[in-house]
């Protein structure tokens, strides 16, 4: 459990004194002064969670206590389908196996997109690049790259004659999912030559700390960072709150929490789901990252409140969802069939 430079002022991963109680003040019945709501996995949803986390024991009375972790999407998934958490933060949907492994365990889950996400590539600010293309990104980070693309020049002759040291999420990260997805164009295809890491603030200082490095992490983390980093702009669009929310960032992308079923009907993580929800576009503006449209949280409530299951991804990211059309589809528990 980590911090994010300058996001909150409370030590990371602290345990919160979180309530269960309504607006009325009142806890609910069958709340317990010794319950624990666990929430972990993304690194990238971490910063939300953990502002949520603090908005709730600040707005609440009450006595749960919620610890927010960041083990990365793949290995948070591990504990949740173990029933080790109740909350789930993911930077994309769950895959196939990662639902094979919830349905063999009995883990059933609530899906819910809560914010979106602009993944950012970042520079040293010295450095005089300020644009890249998917196309010369796919050059850089593609394995055939390995060993042979460690100069800027290499990659565009009007860049500089820099060495080019890479920073990257690591392979259980559901930003190194997408990044592989969207910029090689096979999820978990990469060259290994980069250093890989689950705490995208070791990102933030390797970039920081070297003036040809580029890395790539979550739009909240740049911007906590901008004055010490630059962000490229990717086939002529830089990342922004706009361009996230209208999707002309090409490396826009909705991030999720998952709720245990089991979990959601004990009325303390019901109220916290709640409250994730119907805070959650205030939250991901204040920690930098862009709200869904209201139509979509209010879909997401009825979705806690009646404890809707399953995936509306079938078990596989994707590059380009249009949340609406996303929240309309059939919700499924089962696993894919291996092709």
């Amino acid at each position: 459990m980590k911090m994010i430079t300058g996001v909150r002022a409370i030590a990371v991963a602290a345990i919160a004194t979180l309530a269960a109680c309504g607006g009325d003040g009142q806890a609910p019945a069958g709340g317990s002064s010794s319950e624990t709501i666990q929430v972990d996995g993304s690194s990238t949803v971490f910063p939300l969670s953990e502002a949520v986390a603090e908005a709730f024991a600040a707005s609440q009375t009450g006595a749960a206590r919620v610890t927010v972790g960041e083990s990365g999407t793949g290995g948070g998934f591990r504990k949740f389908c173990r029933g080790e958490t109740q909350v789930q933060g993911a930077s994309r949907p769950i895959l196939a196996e990662e639902m094979a492994a919830c349905a063999e365990a009995g883990v059933t889950y609530v899906e819910l997109p809560i914010a979106f996400d602009g993944l950012t590539v970042v520079v040293h600010p010295s450095n005089p690049v300020r644009a890249a293309t998917l196309a010369e990104l796919r050059r850089i980070w593609e394995p055939a790259a390995q060993g042979h693309i460690t100069n800027w020049r290499q990659v565009n002759a009007s860049w500089p004659d820099l060495a080019m040291p890479l920073f990257g999420a690591g392979t259980a990260s559901g930003t190194f999912d997408f990044f592989t997805e969207a910029v090689v164009g096979t999820a978990k295809s990469s060259r290994t030559d980069y250093t890989p890491t689950e705490d995208d603030n070791v990102t933030v200082q390797g970039v920081v700390g070297n003036p040809g490095a580029m890395g790539y992490f979550g739009f909240a983390y740049y911007e906590q960072n901008r004055e010490r980093l630059n962000a490229l702009s990717i086939d002529g669009v830089t990342p922004s709150p706009e361009s996230i929310a209208d999707g002309s960032y090409p490396l826009a992308r909705p991030i999720f929490i998952y709720v245990s079923a089991e979990a959601l009907r004990r009325p303390q993580v019901q109220r916290f789901a709640q409250y994730y929800v119907a805070n959650g576009a205030r939250l991901a503006r204040e920690v930098g990252y862009v709200g869904l449209p209201e139509s979509a949280y209010q879909a997401l409530a009825q979705r806690v409140r009646e404890v809707q299951t399953g995936t509306a991804f079938g078990g596989h990211q994707e590059v380009g969802v249009d949340i609406n059309e996303a929240l309309a589809r059939p919700l499924s528990s089962a696993a894919p069939a291996s092709e």
